[in-house]
């Protein structure tokens, strides 16, 4: 028992080693800094997202990017009938884990991914604000990491 215990500490030990040693690789610690300039996307956000996406540039459009993230639902259609179905399957699933977690801390400190989760919940469930608030950041990264610029919030501007 106390063997198995020292394991997991020194698991714990080990991925703050990597998680180090990832950062300060010079072909990911800029674009990782760049990510982490988005409010709400902090070390492992980033750092996920660099190593499970590599090259941005393979993804043509965010709803790419979003169906690979696993943050689309699949819809069914029939006459004028339309059904939606379960958020994708076919995923990286990794990815699609970090993005929701990050989602549901992420509103603290963007307050237009707060003002998006606020008004999703008055439509519905608040899973459904979560997967919105996912695939805002989604956007938000995918941006940061084509455009090779740090983010800038910009507010609504008043008339």
């Amino acid at each position: 028992m106390l063997r198995l215990g020292r394991q997991s500490f020194s698991l714990g030990s080990a991925q703050k080693r990597l998680l180090a040693a990832l950062q300060t690789h010079p072909q990911i610690a800029d674009r990782v800094e760049r990510l982490k300039s988005i409010p709400g996307v902090g070390d492992v956000t980033a750092l996920t997202w660099v190593l499970e996406i590599g090259p941005v540039e393979r993804f043509s459009s965010i709803r790419k990017a979003w169906s690979y993230c696993g943050l689309t639902a699949g819809q069914q259609e029939s006459g004028e009938t339309v059904k939606r179905m379960p958020l994708s399957k076919l995923r990286n699933h990794h990815l699609q884990t970090v993005l929701i977690e990050a989602a549901k801390l992420a509103p603290r400190w963007n307050p237009i991914l707060r003002e998006l989760s606020e008004r999703e919940k008055e439509r519905g469930h608040k899973n459904r604000a979560t997967v919105a608030v996912a695939r805002k950041m989604v956007s938000y990264l995918m941006a940061v990491d084509k455009r090779e610029r740090r983010f800038e919030l910009e507010l609504e501007k008043a008339a």
